[in-house]
């Protein structure tokens, strides 16, 4: 961890920033140049803040040492931009990060980042669930921001299958954020990576995360806003995939939702509207890579009775209440209420608030 001590001090020196440290190097080629220029005191540079030239500014040597032993704590490691190793899309936006913190293996590319609203409507988490898995199984890796709501489903539904995900964080490493998602956090670590631009240690504050969308979206080929509300963060993702020449995907809901809003209006100012992981993996120029399509799925024979397979076939992910169900059936609540019973224990049907029911996981 010897070696990466120039570049903590570097970093965590005060009021540098990512604009000043890209200037140092450039100019001195080393962090260990740099900081031992600042002995002598910095020139003016483009990039540096007033102040800083002239002086002989450094770290706390107690925060960097902390943030290096958080770093070897979790096995952590760090890429800079001028590493063969960092990413190439990321590489290419206007103003990537100078550092990467990073947990776990970072999957090569290509990556898609799916974003949405952090109180999603049940069917908008269940299909970014799906189409995260699906998308994932055909080789691509989904990039996400580790939040509550759709980016936790995004992940959660890699996990659910043999694909990679890619958590970018607001903070530092050493800081889950949000709480609930600890188990989250360590399963991504085994099935992708962390990353983060700030240094351990590094607390959640509102004003990181834009530039956190902006690794989300900069290291992914396009941009899937799942659902997202007015002035919604997911908005401000896709402002940074169009402004780094990526596409954005969109899926359209009904305008009776307020998380439509943001969806739609990306779809009116010219976003693919998709609704399935085929229509992804073709404007990533994969077509034919992902699962069979939806319908087909459903034609599977699941080893169901007549009257199981029949309430099965009228689920999809639209909640379907269970009156609502009895009727079209014909069977009675007493009948029906086992088999939807039999068809959760085996993941067929997922049961929601409401009596209500969609397809489950192992029938989508």
């Amino acid at each position: 961890m010897d070696h990466l001590l120039p570049w903590l001090r570097l970093q965590l020196t005060p009021n540098l920033g990512r604009v000043g440290l890209i200037s140092l190097i450039k100019h001195f080629e080393t962090p260990q140049n740099a900081l031992e220029a600042a002995r002598r005191g910095w020139p003016k540079l483009p990039g540096l803040r007033q102040g800083l030239a002239g002086i002989v500014p450094d770290a706390k040597a107690e925060t960097v040492q902390q943030a290096c032993q958080s770093l070897h704590k979790m096995n952590g490691w760090v890429i800079t931009l001028w590493d063969t190793e960092y990413p190439h899309q990321l590489r290419q936006i206007p103003d990537p990060p100078a550092l990467l913190y990073g947990c776990g293996v970072l999957p090569e590319e290509p990556y898609l980042a799916i974003v949405g609203a952090r109180y999603p409507t049940d069917v908008g988490r269940i299909f970014t669930e799906k189409i995260a898995e699906q998308v994932a199984e055909a080789g691509v890796v989904i990039s996400s921001g580790l939040a509550r709501g759709i980016d936790t489903a995004a992940h959660r539904g890699v996990l659910n299958g043999v694909g990679k995900t890619v958590a970018v964080l607001g903070c530092g490493l050493d800081q889950v954020y949000p709480r609930e998602n600890k188990s989250l956090y360590q399963k991504i670590i085994e099935q992708g990576a962390l990353l983060s631009e700030y240094a351990p240690g590094t607390e959640p504050l509102p004003g990181h995360f834009p530039g956190r969308n902006r690794i989300i979206s900069g290291l992914s080929k396009a941009t899937l806003v799942v659902e997202a509300a007015c002035n919604s963060g997911s908005l401000i993702t896709a402002e940074f995939a169009l402004e780094q020449g990526r596409e954005v995907m969109a899926v359209p809901g009904g305008i009776d939702r307020k998380t439509s809003y943001g969806p739609n209006l990306l779809i009116k100012q010219g976003a693919h509207p998709v609704t399935e992981a085929s229509e992804v993996l073709e404007i990533l120029g994969m077509a034919g890579r992902g699962r069979e399509s939806a319908s087909n799925r459903q034609k599977t024979d699941y080893n169901l009775s007549e009257p199981a397979s029949d309430v099965l076939s009228k689920l999809d992910l639209n909640p379907r209440h269970s009156d609502e169900l009895a009727g079209e059936s014909g069977l009675t609540p007493m009948e029906l209420s086992a088999i939807l019973l039999l068809l959760e224990l085996q993941d067929y049907a997922e049961k929601l608030p409401g009596g209500r029911y969609i397809r489950g996981r192992q029938a989508r």
